[in-house]
């Protein structure tokens, strides 16, 4: 098939800033894009060829958008399954399947997924709305602590809680859930996979993720991970393992939690380009978003070896501000040697909001993370 300069179109359901920056290699390569999002302000809006404005979760938005494309791929979970099933009755290529998107976007079915298939993963309860959770803890079939998590429309640590007493059950959803026994780790570490349809599977290197303690969002993501060679092999076979076991196409972003005794456990995974992986547009010879296009488009995958070590720093809004945005400091940060910025074009901050990223590449990583932490102090997510 012919996809440069010609009349392919490539759909992308979802307009945030992981399109946004998909689309920098579209625009590359001139293929042609057309994206869903229901935001008018959409990041993606302006890069796209044609942007759409609906709801991702409709089943007739989805199916009407998806006439006339040639392959159809995401750049976020919450989609209509059922519609995209229906496209690729109609032969439409969807990458990720609908098969594989309709396990991972329900935590239920994604942890019974890594059980049928035995990937590691934490032990865990599932319920179908939270008073069956309540009527197991007063029955002492669910101890405390354990970590509370919503089946279904999660992100940026929003469905996801931290459950010491029966009184942090109080304000919960009362929908399908799952309880996961807390795991005492070592560090949080992520690898991304890329798949494309013809077989060819390459990894990018393994990186560590440091986490806000409050928000439960990523904070910093360091590469190379500081771990052993023996721990970067045991992650890379369980990422390779959960990518053959979902058949999946495209990139898939696995997180897990290291053991303090070295046993690699499956947090989740995310089937698309991940906050993880952003680091890779300065330190790889080629991007996470390159390398997704490559893979849904069956093109040879480029070389995930890192050009150098790098540390991406999440710019998030700031607690007490909402509001029209505001960089403090960014021209400070800019003029920094190894700094590179990228801001999503969202133009409306609010607390822990994801704005943009820092990436800092430096000799090692050690350095690299201290000089993020400085950008980090330096670079505040205000409003005016």
């Amino acid at each position: 098939m012919k996809y440069y300069s010609s009349s392919f179109t490539l759909g992308i359901l979802g307009g945030g800033q992981l399109g946004k920056m998909l689309l920098a290699e579209t625009r590359k390569m001139d293929i042609a894009t057309k994206v869903l999002d229901p935001s008018k302000e959409a990041p993606s809006r302006l890069a796209c060829n044609t942007f759409v404005q609906g709801d991702l979760m409709d089943f007739d938005t989805v199916v009407q958008f998806g006439q006339g494309i040639d392959i159809l791929t995401i750049e976020i979970e919450n989609v209509n399954a059922d519609a995209l099933q229906a496209l690729e009755k109609q032969g439409v290529k969807v990458y990720p399947s609908s098969q594989t998107l309709r396990t991972i976007q329900n935590k239920c079915t994604q942890k019974l997924f890594f059980v049928d298939h035995n990937l590691p993963t934490a032990p865990f309860q599932r319920f179908a709305y939270k008073d069956e959770m309540i009527h197991a803890i007063e029955n002492q079939a669910l101890n405390f602590p354990f970590v509370w998590k919503s089946a279904q429309f999660g992100y940026d640590g929003n469905g996801v809680k931290m459950i010491n007493s029966i009184a942090d059950t109080k304000d919960l959803p009362s929908g399908q859930c799952i309880a996961e026994m807390l795991i005492d780790f070592k560090m949080e570490l992520a690898v991304t996979v890329a798949r494309r349809p013809s077989g060819e599977v390459k990894l990018f290197p393994v990186v560590e993720m440091d986490f806000h303690p409050e928000a439960n969002q990523v904070t910093y993501v360091i590469c190379p991970a500081r771990i052993s060679e023996d721990i970067v092999q045991k992650a890379e076979l369980v990422a390779m393992k959960a990518a053959a076991a979902f058949e999946h196409v495209g990139l898939l972003a696995v997180e897990m939690f290291l053991t303090h005794d070295g046993e690699i456990l499956i947090n989740e995974v995310a089937p698309r380009t991940h906050n993880s992986g952003h680091h890779t547009i300065e330190s790889s010879y080629t991007s996470q978003f390159e390398q997704h296009l490559r893979a849904v488009l069956d093109l040879p995958l480029g070389s995930t070896e890192m050009k150098t070590p790098a540390v991406m720093v999440n710019l998030v809004g700031a607690e007490g501000f909402s509001g029209p945005v505001y960089y403090e400091n960014i021209e400070k940060v800019l003029a920094q040697k190894g700094v590179s910025v990228h801001v999503y074009g969202k133009t409306e901050t609010r607390p822990f909001r994801k704005m943009g990223h820092c990436t800092v590449v430096a000799p090692t990583a050690d350095a690299a993370l201290e000089i993020a932490k400085k950008v980090k102090n330096q670079l505040i997510v205000k409003s005016e």
